[in-house]
């Protein structure tokens, strides 16, 4: 298997978008002082996602913006 920069970039993008879900996660239970036991896996998928949408939303203005998508 071959990876090139285009690979390598876009895995970059999905650690630091499960890692800002991860530590979301941590800051809501931190909070709130809830445990979210069992559901702590869904809790992080649920905030990745919310990352992920945030990325997408101001990716097309800061392109326009810089022409470097985010």
């Amino acid at each position: 298997m071959i990876l090139n920069k285009t690979d390598i970039i876009s895995m970059f993008k999905g650690l630091i978008i499960a890692l800002l879900g991860a530590a979301l996660t941590y800051l809501t239970t931190w909070i709130s002082g809830y445990n979210w036991g069992v559901y702590t896996p869904v809790v992080v998928a649920l905030w990745s996602v919310v990352v992920n949408l945030v990325r997408k939303a101001i990716d097309a203005p800061v392109q326009k913006m810089t022409g470097v998508s985010i």
